[in-house]
């Protein structure tokens, strides 16, 4: 059974975000464990400068990378440079990662900042979810969806229409 991991940077604060995230992670424990990871949050100024903001990404990474040096893992960031794909594209990837030995597949969220640099240079595979632009909130709740979808395409199970 392939593990998922959901790296994100934040709390979910409003109680509906966690609710829906909490639903799609029950729904994926039928064909996979799964952990959602919450790490802190920079705090930055109301108007951070660029090298603040930088500073803090750096700050999330260190973070993040206990979970991406990790043997066995598929790493996938969620970043606005990446490609946008299908859910079958999606079922796929995680799928193939498992048939080449991957017991884990990392997704990373960062803050609303995005991801450091590096975190997006170290990872198999670089996720956008859309054109558009979301609170990365709801961005995690899309993301757990997806995941669901995804598993639920290779199971060949009936939800995805």
């Amino acid at each position: 059974m392939t593990a998922i991991n959901i790296i994100c940077v934040g709390k979910l604060k409003e109680s509906f975000w966690r609710e829906a995230v909490a639903e799609y992670a029950k729904r994926i424990t039928k064909y996979a464990s799964v952990n959602i990871i919450e790490l802190s949050e920079s705090k930055l100024s109301d108007k951070p400068s660029d090298k603040e903001i930088e500073q803090a990404l750096m700050l999330e990474a260190k973070a993040m990378e206990m979970y991406l040096n990790q043997n066995h893992t598929y790493n996938i960031a969620a970043c606005i440079e990446g490609r946008i794909i299908s859910s079958e594209e999606l079922a796929k990837i995680i799928d193939n990662a498992s048939i080449q030995g991957f017991s884990t597949v990392n997704f990373f969220i960062g803050s609303s900042f995005g991801l450091a640099k590096s975190i997006k240079e170290r990872s198999h595979f670089k996720l956008s979810m859309s054109k558009m632009t979301f609170p990365h909130q709801l961005a995690r709740v899309m993301l757990s969806e997806q995941i669901y979808r995804a598993l639920s395409i290779n199971a060949n199970a009936r939800y995805h229409k």
